[in-house]
């Protein structure tokens, strides 16, 4: 058994359901890796820690904790804590323990009055004592606020944040509602605050706790894709999550509204929350989802005017068209361009091979032949490639169509700034947007924003995929609204038939039954009966089988599965293929990042959209072709330079973006090896391997297997076991989402 003790560095991992926690402690000496169950625990924490040394392969030395506690800062703890922040230039640690311990609590009166005895201090010079006095009394309101926060269990660093915001006025804001740290603090999330608040003598059925525990309820609710919830399933969530359950349940079931109805009234009172009835339900959003979804209503609406050809012109131009590009289209392919030309804004949907790509490229032809301006988007790096090579015409994501570029605000997934809005829109006639399944409720907004009245909107994407990873259900909203023309492209073509990848894809889609016996070449099953025998398969057709046979780069094949976690989730099977596809070599520099170990030549995916991040586009020699910012949750590249000694890491994403990262700019890397199929939405691979043995229902489900199937261009392998598959193709249930475009569309002229 050992003890340690020392402040919480960093919380690496931490899985809310049972407080498995992987922290980093700074005993003053070192810095030490600890794994156990801590409950709730926050940076900046003074903790003991009971446990035994255990040497991990990879990770190496921990100590995995049996017991552990939270040491109240006393004066000294805060005194070396704050010294030791950084926040003084050229005291360090060491420097900070050595002047605490000498002069304990009256450390602050000797910086202040007697400054010079610092010298006493080995390592302090008489001039830098001054210089130490100088710059205290500089900070002194950041001192006291920096000591009154580690209280309260806050680390420096936001300490640093809070001071910014609030100067003084924090003390105030501790002591009537903690809970507005959250709202106003980037980094400080609900549980801090709430953590917080405990400490401040907040009692737990509190007006403040409820309510800002209910906007957090919403604010989770939009990380499963809802911008609303019904009241009812708003108010237990909030129950649960505050802890409130016993207190609040009656014995028959329900719950005792009175004090929540009375929090909820004054929120909807200070517009915080919005209540609508849709569907027959009480409907609650959060204020900004609400008049976002309004927003996107309004500009769609606004947009869609009608602008009917005469029927014999449009068909000669078309026939024209057709003649002259040797396009051949057939009636419903018809019907979606007259949509186009007739309609402000047109949606144009189909599964795959019903000639989507077809009718794009005679849609752009015929806008040309008339001398209009056709620009085209998709909300992917991947999917504007394809797009581009599928047309011969330059597509940008959409991102980049609105000129983004990050700001200097500390979180670097919101903060995005669009050169192009309502002040400078687009320069275009015609807008065309693939893979529209993809785009969320608050890209939509932000590129509806830079359309002007006039310019034609075309949305074309798969309706039956998967919905977008951000909030909101938008294609869908859009075309159950049935406020704007839509055409749907049921036709698969002849030459689209004979592909197994595309004839399997629909009889999923239509939950009939698909034949695994290996009779088209692009659809292939191969039989594991467990999931390290699938995990083998997976390897081996990887390593040596499916290259040749679709004529790809090992690393262009890409292993999809519907979760995370398990043998055959994304955190399991990457480190395995790791080791196989590009294992350790003494001449490929390597560097772990929370835990996980990156190496030159390995695939990785960003995993959340950072518009800060500065890429420079390079040809093969070095020559600087482009630049820009952002980088997005999904875009996929290959590590292709680690310097150690510097500590930055250089990925090569997708069209010859080169991005450097630091250590932590790199914790929003993960490896890419495998993805979930969530994640691959709008991308497309050479060849998928899909190991399917078994899973949670509310993963397996027949829209996900559907989008997992569609991402392969050449050939799909599952590797599994059959019911599990033909399970998957009966499992039509769907992730409910509770999105309210659809009713404020309709309702919008009411």
């Amino acid at each position: 058994m050992k003890t340690v003790s020392g402040y919480v560095e960093n919380i690496t991992f931490r899985n809310e359901d049972n407080g498995f926690t992987v922290l980093t402690l700074s005993s003053g000496k070192e810095d030490i890796t600890c794994t156990g169950n801590f409950g709730y625990i926050g940076q900046g924490e003074y903790v003991e820690i009971e446990g035994e040394e255990v040497f991990h392969e990879i990770y190496g030395k921990q100590i995995k904790a049996i017991n552990y506690k939270i040491v109240p800062a006393t004066d000294e703890l805060s005194l070396k804590k704050y010294l030791g922040s950084g926040a003084i230039k050229g005291l360090g640690a060491v420097l900070a323990d050595r002047i605490v311990d000498k002069f304990g609590e009256d450390t602050f009166r000797i910086i202040e009055e007697e400054p010079e005895r610092l010298a006493e201090i080995r390592g302090i010079t008489t001039r830098k004592a001054m210089d130490i006095s100088t710059q205290l009394e500089e900070k002194k309101d950041m001192r006291d606020v920096m000591i009154f926060l580690q209280g309260y269990g806050i680390s420096p660093t936001l300490s640093t944040k809070i001071f910014n915001n609030y100067g003084t006025r924090v003390y105030d804001i501790i002591k009537t509602n903690p809970y507005q740290l959250a709202d106003d603090v980037t980094g400080i999330g609900f549980k801090t605050a709430d953590e917080i608040a405990r400490r401040a003598g907040v009692e737990v059925n509190a007006s403040v706790r409820i309510k800002s525990g209910m906007c957090y309820a919403l604010t989770e609710a939009s990380l499963s894709g809802h911008t609303y919830l019904p009241k009812e399933k708003m108010v237990e969530t909030t129950i649960n999550l505050l802890g409130l359950r016993d207190q609040y349940l009656n014995a028959d079931g329900t719950y005792n509204m009175e004090l929540l109805d009375n929090c909820f009234t004054e929120l909807v009172l200070e517009k915080k929350l919005i209540l609508k009835e849709i569907d027959g339900n009480q409907a609650v959003f959060l204020s900004t989802f609400y008049y976002t979804e309004l927003n996107i209503a309004r500009m769609l609406l606004e947009l869609n005017i009608s602008t009917p050809e005469d029927d014999y012109i449009l068909g000669v131009k078309m026939d024209t068209v057709e003649d002259m590009s040797g396009i051949h289209l057939d009636d419903l392919q018809r019907q979606a361009v007259v949509a186009t030309q007739n309609n402000g804004v047109s949606i144009i949907t189909g599964g795959p091979g019903t000639g989507k790509t077809t009718t794009i490229n005679a849609i752009i032809q015929l806008f040309e032949s008339d001398g209009l301006e056709v620009s085209l988007a998709a909300p992917t790096g991947r999917a504007a490639k394809r797009m581009t090579e599928a047309t011969g015409h330059e597509a940008k994501t959409i991102h980049r169509m609105l000129e983004i570029s990050g700001g200097q605000s500390d979180d670097p997934e919101l903060d995005a700034k669009f050169g192009r809005n309502e002040q400078n829109p687009l320069e275009t006639d015609v807008v065309i947007v693939d893979e529209m399944s993809m785009v969320d409720t608050f890209l939509m907004h932000a590129f509806l924003k830079a359309v002007t009245v006039g310019t034609r909107l075309v949305f074309v994407g798969d309706v039956n995929q998967l919905a977008s990873v951000g909030p909101g259900n938008v294609l869908k909203d859009i075309i159950e609204s049935e406020c704007f023309k839509v055409v749907r492209l049921t036709k698969v073509f002849r030459q689209a038939g004979e592909s197994g990848i595309v004839t399997n894809a629909h009889k999923i889609n239509e939950g009939k039954e698909v034949k695994l016996d290996n009779s088209f070449g692009d659809f292939l099953y191969i039989e594991r009966e467990n999931a390290q025998m699938a995990l083998n398969a997976t390897i081996g057709l990887i390593k040596t089988k499916l290259p040749a046979y679709v004529g790809a780069n090992e690393m262009d094949i890409q292993v999809l599965t519907p979760m995370r976690n398990g043998i055959l989730g994304v955190n399991s099977l990457n480190p395995g293929l790791q080791m196989y596809m590009n294992p350790p070599d003494k001449n490929k520099n390597e560097k772990e990042i929370a835990g996980v170990v990156f190496r030159e030549g390995d695939k990785v995916m960003q995993i959340k959209n950072n518009y800060q991040l500065e890429w420079e586009q390079r040809t093969d020699k070095g020559f600087l072709v482009d630049s820009g910012s952002g980088i997005f949750n999904g875009d996929m590249g290959i590590i292709t330079k680690i310097n150690n000694l510097t500590n930055y890491i250089e990925v090569k994403f997708d069209d010859d973006r080169y991005v450097t990262y630091d250590s932590k700019q790199a914790e929003e890397l993960e490896l890419a090896y495998a993805v979930t199929i969530h994640k691959s939405q709008g991308s497309e691979y050479p060849a998928v391997v899909m190991p399917l043995v078994s899973g949670a229902s509310m993963l397996m489900t027949r829209n996900l297997l559907y989008t997992g199937v569609t991402r392969a261009k050449k050939c799909v392998c599952i590797v599994g076991i059959k019911e599990t598959f033909n399970a998957m193709v009966k499992n039509e249930d769907q992730h409910k989402r509770y999105s309210g475009l659809k009713w404020q569309l309709i309702n919008y002229y009411q």
